[in-house]
């Protein structure tokens, strides 16, 4: 944990460093360009090698991962005069690194020769994550400098959707037959340059490419070298196929704490390999949409973007805020007559809204969970319903009770302090149906329940609490 901390905040120190040197360039440059001196081009060409030639330095020293991290925290002029002192053997992996939005703004201000420089360093299975960001005639300048193995597989890559095995496979596989021992198979891996990365099994195929069985490393290193591969390797499994659902290979990798597995056709031939780098990346980028995506984002946002690329990526959720925000409106106008005979409403009203809203939060959030877990589905709907609003029912009856009496201490009116009672109790047991509703409802409908599921409920709570609350005095105080 302890070593985790310290590579943060060695990463944040080195970034401060880079602003550092940075602010001083632009200083300095700034300085000796407004003086007149001998050789004055000389002098500002010297201090402008010198300040490059530090931040070099540091960029070198680093991780790709480390580079890209940095280049996320510049603005956009600072990003691309640092994006032009990374060496050119090292663009691919950067590009890997950095988020989708940020990668936009270093590819667009490299030209064409540049992006087939950084893609060519790169593996298939690497180059398959950048083709889509690449522009049309770089991408099938590639297409045409690959070997026709290399083109099948880019093209096999790019062919299946995303959120599926497919996108997110490699093709670096180690494989043996199954009738040679195991010191052929050791004599074999010691030829190999190095393994390829998250190698803890190799693949056990026939003559035609399909899967027999795996062979963990471990085993080769514990039994005796003349032992044939078949009688030492593990037959039951764990296999993927191309069209497999990302989201459900994800949750097979945390079950069966898979480091690697083969990925196979129909006909199970081996086609490629999934590896937990892969998945883990995976885990963290749905994470990241499903938050961006309740906060009403479209999409990951560049910290330095435009005012206006800005406003494209939020507005939409805004919209229908503003709708639901309307309608509420329209709700209370509803009861004008109301509130103006019986002043204390409209202090009592935001109550009633808030905490029905938070607790529909609290229900919608559990239930996308159990989606995304695979625990709630169709069968298990209604005992989902009883249990959200019994919890509702008792909750409401508690704090309810609670704000009715606050109310009838401020207010010294009992019958208002039942209505607050009975007004907070119903919109919780509201926001408890709608808070599994929706988000199943999406589900079944093949929309992200996370998406909007917190701008829905509130819109519900916010005109049920104040329709209910609202009624509920109007029949019982006026």
């Amino acid at each position: 944990m302890s070593d985790i901390q310290d590579s943060k905040e060695s990463l944040s120190e080195t970034l401060d460093q880079v602003v550092s040197i940075l602010e001083k360039h632009r200083l300095v440059e700034n300085l000796v360009h407004k003086q007149e001196m001998p050789k004055h081009d000389l002098v500002e060409s010297l201090v402008h090698r010198q300040n490059q030639f530090e931040l070099q330095n540091i960029l070198n020293d680093l991780h790709p991962a480390d580079v890209a991290h940095i280049l996320e925290a510049l603005p956009l002029d600072e990003r691309l005069y640092l994006w032009d002192l990374v060496k050119a053997d090292r663009d691919g992996d950067i590009l890997l690194e950095v988020s989708d939005a940020v990668r936009q703004t270093l590819i667009a201000d490299m030209d064409s020769d540049e992006l087939i420089a950084a893609a060519e360093q790169l593996d298939t299975d690497e180059l398959a994550d950048l083709a889509p960001d690449l522009p049309k005639d770089v991408l099938q300048e590639l297409m045409d400098s690959l070997d026709a193995l290399n083109r099948e597989r880019l093209q096999s890559a790019l062919s299946y959707p995303e959120d599926t095995v497919g996108s997110l496979m490699d093709f670096d596989i180690v494989t043996v037959r199954e009738n040679v021992t195991i010191e052929v198979a050791l004599r074999y891996l010691r030829r190999l340059e190095t393994l390829p990365d998250h190698t803890d099994k190799i693949f056990v195929v026939s003559r035609h490419d399909v899967v027999q069985g795996l062979l963990p490393l471990s085993s080769m290193l514990v039994n005796e070298p003349e032992l044939k591969i078949e009688s030492v390797m593990a037959e039951d499994a764990v296999l993927f196929h191309p069209e497999d659902d990302a989201e459900e290979a994800a949750k097979a990798f945390e079950r069966y704490d898979l480091i690697s597995a083969p990925v196979v056709d129909h006909n199970n031939k081996l086609v490629g390999r999934l590896t937990v780098d892969e998945v883990m990346d995976y885990i963290r980028e749905e994470a990241e949409a499903d938050m961006l995506s309740m906060a009403g984002l479209r999409e990951e946002e560049d910290f330095f973007s435009t005012v206006w690329k800005s406003v494209q990526n939020r507005w939409a959720w805004l919209a229908v805020n503003l709708m639901t925000a309307l309608l509420a409106s329209r709700v209370i106008g509803l009861f004008e007559g109301s509130i103006g005979k019986v002043v204390a409403l409209a202090a009592l009203m935001p109550i009633v809204a808030g905490i029905g809203g938070n607790s529909g939060n609290q229900t919608t959030t559990m239930i996308v969970r159990g989606l995304a877990l695979g625990q709630i589905s169709g069968s298990n709907m209604q005992t989902q319903i009883s249990k959200e609003l019994g919890v509702a029912l008792i909750n409401g009856l508690i704090w309810g009770g609670v704000l009715g009496f606050i109310t009838y201490w401020l207010y010294g009116d009992y019958r208002l302090s039942l209505v607050m009672t009975a007004a907070i109790t119903l919109n919780l047991m509201l926001a408890a149906l709608m808070g599994v509703m929706i988000p199943l409802v999406m589900n079944k409908f093949g929309r992200d329940p996370a998406v909007g599921s917190s701008v829905l409920i509130t819109a519900m709570t916010d005109s049920g609490g104040f329709f209910i609350f609202l009624g509920l005095a109007t029949i019982f105080l006026l």
